[in-house]
């Protein structure tokens, strides 16, 4: 047991190096840089601390469509605010009318399956689902197959009260490629999830909410401020508890429920070897807020 303990002491020692080394290769990269203009996004600092990310699809003649400029830029606009020790969470969303309506098909229908497999086809698309800051998935309008599926990538979802979800690849003679299947299915169980993947019809925000997708309902107006709010009360904790704290709901998903218990018990034995625990804990019994170094 000793060793396992130290083991994970270990872990967060390591994951925090892994951060730093990350986080100084990516800002040698783009320290130098001037805000950059992109095509199909808008990328900005947001918050009354500037510490939120907001990342907003900006297709809007195609519904916000998922091309493969728009996925590279999303994967780019997350290094630079990953690299970035300020921002403690970041905002994905699209307009009013359109999360995202789908992947491009236009682009997407030449496609043969010999290109596909020598191309890894949409291997690309999973940045969102690998990035360590936390990400919320701020859903108005239409999320519809790979919108759908790029909400999902994000660990919370807010949406509008007009915002609708769906998996509609079965009409079009294909599937979900994206973790369509299978992030609903973890997400809302196996038959709500079959009832979306083979009949394409969409649900609700408050059907969403009910079958577990998404976290909060909230008016259209006031999402993005609702979403913005949380990242905000996610940067003020420790950017290193925080990570540890993603990882393992986000190992509940690949395990079973004792592997789970164990993942997090030894984690949470883990946070004893770090200075915010400590300064944490000490802050609660002095009765004062905590200052948070990151270590």
């Amino acid at each position: 047991m000793a060793n396992i303990a130290r083991l994970f002491a270990s872990r967060v020692a390591q994951l925090a190096q892994q951060q730093q080394q990350q986080q100084t290769k990516l800002l040698r990269l783009y320290s130098s840089a001037a805000p950059k203009a992109y095509e199909f996004i808008k990328a900005e600092l947001t918050g009354e601390k500037k510490n939120v990310a907001l990342i907003t699809l900006n297709r809007p003649k195609a519904l916000n469509a998922l091309c493969n400029g728009l996925v590279a830029e999303i994967s780019d606009a997350l290094d630079r605010y990953e690299a970035d020790d300020s921002i403690g969470a970041i905002v994905i969303t699209g307009s009013e009318k359109a999360f995202a309506a789908g992947a491009d098909i236009k682009e997407m229908q030449p496609n043969t399956y010999a290109k596909c497999i020598n191309t890894d086809f949409l291997a690309n698309w999973t940045r969102v689902a690998k990035a360590q800051k936390p990400i919320i998935a701020a859903v108005n309008g239409y999320a519809l197959g790979g919108g759908c599926e790029l909400a999902m990538m994000c660990d919370i979802i807010y949406a509008g009260d007009k915002a609708r979800f769906g998996q509609p690849e079965i009409a079009l003679g294909t599937i979900p490629g994206a973790g369509g299947t299978q992030r609903t299915t973890r997400s809302m169980g196996k038959s709500k999830a079959m009832e979306m993947c083979l009949t394409g019809n969409m649900i609700t925000a408050e059907e969403a909410e009910r079958a577990g997708l998404v976290s909060k309902v909230i008016p259209a107006d006031k999402l993005i401020a609702e979403a913005v709010k949380l990242g905000e009360k996610i940067s003020t904790f420790s950017p290193l508890i925080v990570r540890l704290c993603k990882e393992a709901v986000n190992t509940a998903y690949e395990t079973s429920l004792n592997e789970g218990l164990k993942f997090e018990r030894r984690h949470f034995h883990a946070t004893f070897s770090t200075k915010d625990r400590l300064e944490g804990m000490t802050a609660f019994v002095e009765k004062r807020a905590p200052k948070f170094s990151n270590e």
